[in-house]
């Protein structure tokens, strides 16, 4: 039961909490990275993963960090966004990895899109109060790509073992 519970929510929770962050600060704790990584670590033991399947997952992670890594180096993403693609790519592994980066994409074109539109109004009198919100209206400002990554992640990780290993019936109400 605690296992399923786990299953269902720390990964979901841990990008949702990026993307919060990103949004709200434009930055993403390295603590959030390391916290995926070794639940994906605690989780793979936990549910009997074998050391192969452990190894090529974070085979995979690996593979992000250096692309996301040199993605950073041309301004193009975040250090935040590099560190939790690759710790979100570590819960997918190879298997599921493409489709976590293509929906990663093309969220993140949208948001791209959404953003430069809403970039290029005015700002509401009403909300110039709102530090976060005039951080992420300045046109200097990157883009919280953390975002795009979660929903990424979230639209992928109902397809994994991860979640067809939950026993839902559990959780159903007599």
């Amino acid at each position: 039961m605690l296992l399923d519970l786990a299953r269902l929510f720390l990964f979901p929770a841990l990008v949702a909490f990026a993307a919060a962050s990103d949004l709200l600060t434009m930055t993403i704790s390295n603590r959030v990275s390391v916290l995926l990584v070794a639940g994906f670590l605690v989780m793979a033991a936990a549910s009997g993963m074998p050391l192969n399947d452990v190894l090529m997952h974070l085979g995979a992670g690996l593979l992000v960090l250096v692309v996301a890594f040199a993605c950073f180096a041309f301004g193009w993403i975040g250090g935040g966004d590099a560190k939790v693609a690759a710790a979100s790519s570590v819960w997918f592994g190879f298997a599921f990895l493409l489709n976590y980066l293509a929906y990663a994409a093309a969220f993140g074109g949208v948001l791209t899109l959404l953003l430069m539109e809403f970039r290029s109004w005015p700002m509401p009198y009403a909300l110039n109060g709102q530090t976060w919100l005039l951080r992420l209206h300045h046109k200097e400002s990157g883009i919280p790509y953390g975002i795009a990554l979660a929903i990424g992640a979230l639209m992928v990780y109902p397809e994994t073992p991860w979640i067809r290993a939950v026993d839902l019936g559990r959780f159903v109400l007599p």
